[in-house]
C-alpha cells in the first residue's frame, strides 16, 4: 500500500511540475483538465453562499465538474471566485447555462449576473 501511495503522489508531484492542472477523481486517479471555468461574483452572505454551493456538489459531477476549487477576495470575502474543469468546452457550457445551476445561484444569494471565462492549458 506504502510502495502504491508513493506511486500516486509521484506522479501528482510530476503532472504539477509540468503544469498540467489536475482533477482528482473519486476512485482516485489524477486526469489533467482539458477546460477550466471561472466564475466571479459577489455574493450576499459568503456563510450561507458556501453551504449551498457545498451541497450542489452532487449535481455538479452529476453536471461534468471533475475538479472544483473556490477562492475569495483579499479585501472583500463576498467576492467569490471559483473554478471548475471540464473534459471538454461542450460540458463547461451546458454547465453554465443549466437550469440547476441558475436555480441554486439564486437561492444561496449570489448578487447580479457572475463573470464567466473558459480557458484550456496552454500548448506551448
Amino acid at each position: 500500500m506504502a510502495n502504491r501511495t508513493a506511486k500516486f503522489v509521484s506522479a501528482i508531484f510530476a503532472s504539477v511540475l509540468a503544469g498540467a492542472p489536475l482533477a482528482i477523481l473519486s476512485h482516485g486517479a489524477a486526469r489533467a483538465a482539458d477546460v477550466r471555468m471561472f466564475v466571479r461574483h459577489d455574493v450576499a452572505d459568503y456563510g450561507a453562499w458556501r453551504k449551498a454551493y457545498d451541497a450542489f456538489a452532487p449535481t455538479q459531477k452529476k453536471l461534468g465538474v471533475i475538479y472544483q476549487a473556490v477562492y475569495q477576495s483579499t479585501e472583500n470575502p463576498n467576492d467569490v471566485t471559483v473554478i471548475h474543469d471540464f473534459h471538454s468546452l461542450e460540458k463547461a457550457k451546458a454547465f453554465s447555462a443549466s437550469a440547476e445551476l441558475k436555480s441554486a445561484m439564486e437561492k444561496s444569494g449570489v448578487k447580479g449576473a457572475p463573470q464567466i471565462w473558459y480557458t484550456s492549458k496552454s500548448t506551448k
